[in-house]
């Protein structure tokens, strides 16, 4: 019912930056949060970012992340970004995008419905 397709993903040294993009199609109707998940190779998948698309775009961080990863939508491309500076190494992984109806913000990935199929970024120290 929803679709979600990443894009942005990449090598890159540590330092360095990259834009992930998230673009949601089908019945974006029943969603009103967009989130930045990932997963490293034998952990678990963690939130990282989400933001409420609903109208506000109110946004909210994993510790980890704080102020150097930005989440944004683009309203009239009705896509998310995620913005990421200084990456370092423990960044590297699967990075995915999910929608989701939630009644409070949440970066748990099992209270998101719709996934995208993620996109790979690397960090080399």
């Amino acid at each position: 019912q929803v679709q979600l397709v990443e894009s942005g993903g990449g090598s890159v040294q540590a330092g360095g930056s990259l834009r992930l993009s998230c673009a949601p199609s089908g019945r974006t109707d029943l969603t009103n949060y967009i989130g930045w998940f990932r997963q490293a190779a034998g952990k678990e998948r963690e939130g990282v970012a989400a933001i409420y698309t609903a109208g506000g775009g109110s946004t909210f961080y994993a510790a980890s992340v704080k102020g150097r990863f930005t989440i944004s939508q683009h309203s009239a491309k009705n896509t998310v970004y995620l913005e990421m500076n200084s990456l370092q190494p423990e960044d590297t992984g699967m990075y995915y995008c999910a929608a989701g109806f939630l009644l409070i913000s949440s970066l748990w990935k099992d209270n998101y419905k719709y996934w995208g199929q993620g996109t790979q970024v690397t960090v080399s120290s």
